[in-house]
């Protein structure tokens, strides 16, 4: 997951504004977790009501006051702002785990390119392995809420056949009485994904739920 922002620099939402720029930081904080890419404005009013339900959501699940354990998630926001005031602005009230781009680097722009983000809010949610998961969770968060970590997780390991152990691998037994249903929202038609892995092809994920109103380009 690290790979992605190969060679770039995330800075940590904290107050000294702490910089990851080795391979090393990066590996440490993006891999081997579900990693969200927000896609956000300070001047878009769908992204200033979404924030504090997004923030509330990152924090039930990595804060120790209501948690045990941090869940393997890692947020990184990819401003849409205008300007670096705007970004420092919206990002002020948000989780100190929370990272970002620098606001002069132009991934910002690329990744909503990668996404195909074409609206604001929008949250690509990344398997560890790099593939897209669900291409907006947006509306998802909305209305599950932190449950969406757990629907997200098990869909992950459905996918991704190397997170299960090696002998649950034939046939895995159901992890709870709702997997049979993330086995659907989220299934891969394997047939094709061999056949597209047999060309040299990747594998995608889910195209997920289209939510936000705010347009971007």
């Amino acid at each position: 997951m690290a790979s992605l922002f190969s060679g770039r620099v995330l800075i940590q939402n904290n107050s000294d504004q702490d910089e990851l720029d080795t391979e090393v930081e990066l590996s440490r904080r993006l891999d081997n977790r579900l990693v969200l890419l927000f896609f956000g404005a300070g001047s878009c009013p769908e992204c200033q009501t979404f924030a504090p339900v997004l923030r509330d959501f990152f924090i039930r699940l990595t804060d120790e006051f209501y948690v045990l354990r941090a869940a393997q998630i890692a947020l990184v926001y990819v401003s849409q702002d205008t300007t670096e005031e705007q970004q420092d602005l919206f990002l002020r009230d948000m989780p100190k785990k929370w990272l970002f781009l620098p606001f002069e680097d132009d991934l910002r722009r690329d990744l909503g390119r990668q996404f195909s983000v074409d609206r604001l809010p929008a949250v690509v949610v990344l398997k560890p392995s790099g593939d897209v998961l669900t291409c907006d969770a947006a509306d998802e968060i909305r209305r599950l809420g932190p449950a969406c970590f757990a629907n997200w997780q098990e869909a992950a390991e459905v996918l991704d056949r190397s997170f299960l152990q090696p002998e649950d691998l034939d046939d895995p037994a159901p992890r709870s009485l709702t997997e049979p249903l993330r086995r659907r929202k989220y299934r891969v038609d394997w047939g094709v994904r061999g056949a597209r892995g047999r060309r040299g092809g990747g594998g995608g994920g889910d195209s997920g739920a289209a939510g936000g109103a705010g347009e971007l380009f």
